[in-house]
């Protein structure tokens, strides 16, 4: 249940249990948590239910896979998404003025005329009768081509980087049998070197990040850490959501039609979207002690899985429904909350309102021949293609 929690069913009105105690595939107990006002709970305390968990591998490595990553050299310092220490306010805003609004969204007439030209490309191809692939062709890279335009990144092909950053989160956060996990471990442990080797002498966010490991005394690795978050849940999670929202607005001809007219806004699909297709379906919070949620007892060291698509789910008057701009769909949690709440929302934001501009005239008119399929995973949707012709 836990690895395909966008597949499980709802009730009726989109409400769920509030906590409930599962088992995964390895024994390990969880405390499932779905209710909105409870997930915002544990996001706003994280005394109490720290992020040292993050990366914790969701199946045990293997020594011949540890041996692998340590033969690299890897390290990931406590950073960002695993930071619950005192060095996360200053590492969150060194990152946060690297991705500020006011940068981001002076990127956008740039974005636009690339997808304008991608989308023109796959336009006259779908004319010509062939098949194409909206995640390949239009939006696999796309946030990595954006994110180098905010922070420097190592001189690397986007397909070697997508390559890293999809090992990673199947290595972390996927159920694996050993030789899948050496396999995953030799692609993340050699990436791993070129960030190390990058960031020695990267200047912009990395060259401050690395002035303040020095004189804050930290792993040297840090500013490592803060970049494979950035490569790994960030450019990544965005070409997922941007794939997995494309296909949702092809079976919606009413939102197409009403974006066509005018009468539906691209802001509005855009914060739908999150609510309904969020790219990370559950996040993890550990207990630092023995606490309760709603009256269920979470002992100390219990894993806390955030259930973060249903919480948003059931905040909306109309829960299944893709409405735009319909009562609490902005409630969502696509993005978490407080703290440790997603420092590039409003990146993904914008880059998603680019492509749903610039997309949409063209979803009116195709019909789907391969949807996006998503392997198990506790907190990614990690859709391989979207394919589309002309009817």
């Amino acid at each position: 249940m836990l690895f395909r929690t966008w597949d499980q069913p709802f009730d009726n009105d989109g409400r769920a249990e509030a906590t409930v105690e599962v088992t995964d595939h390895v024994g390990v107990a969880h405390v499932v948590v779905s209710e909105h006002r409870l997930v915002k709970q544990v996001l706003a305390d994280p005394d109490t239910f720290r992020p040292d968990n993050a990366l914790d591998a969701i199946s045990p490595m293997p020594v011949s896979a540890l041996r692998v990553l340590a033969s690299y050299g890897f390290k990931l310092p406590a950073t960002l998404a695993n930071n619950g220490g005192v060095s996360h306010p200053a590492i969150r805003e060194i990152t946060a003025q690297a991705l500020h609004p006011a940068r981001v969204e002076a990127l956008r007439p740039w974005l636009t005329g690339v997808v304008r030209r991608r989308v023109a490309t796959l336009a006259a191809r779908l004319r010509a009768g062939e098949p194409v692939d909206l995640y390949a062709d239009l939006a696999a890279d796309l946030p990595l081509l954006v994110l180098a335009k905010l922070v420097e990144l190592p001189d690397a092909d986007a397909a070697v980087v997508k390559e890293f950053s999809r090992a990673a989160l199947e290595l972390f956060w996927a159920p694996l049998d050993a030789p899948r996990q050496l396999a995953l471990a030799e692609t993340v442990g050699r990436f791993h070197t070129v960030l190390r080797d990058f960031a020695r002498t990267a200047g912009g966010m990395v060259g401050e990040l690395r002035a303040y490991t020095a004189a804050a005394g930290l792993p040297k690795d840090t500013p490592v850490g803060a970049l494979f978050f950035l490569l790994v849940a960030g450019q990544e999670t965005t070409s997922q959501f941007l794939t997995l929202l494309l296909h949702r607005l092809s079976g919606e001809p009413a939102v197409l039609d009403g974006l066509a007219r005018g009468t539906v806004g691209v802001d509005d699909v855009v914060e739908e979207g999150l609510r309904l297709v969020p790219p990370i379906p559950t996040w993890r919070r550990v207990a630092a002690r023995d606490t309760e949620l709603d009256g269920f007892p979470v002992r100390k060291g219990a894993s806390v899985v955030l259930w973060l698509a249903r919480a948003g789910l059931a905040v909306a008057e109309h829960p299944h429904d893709f409405v735009p701009g319909q009562r609490g769909s902005r409630r969502h949690l696509a993005f978490g909350a407080g703290a440790h709440r997603c420092v590039g929302a409003q990146l993904s934001r914008m880059e998603a309102a680019v492509v749903v501009a610039e997309t949409a005239p063209l979803l009116r008119d195709i019909e789907v021949v391969r949807a996006p399929w998503c392997p198990d995973n506790l907190s990614f949707r990690m859709p391989d293609t979207f394919t589309v012709r002309r009817p």
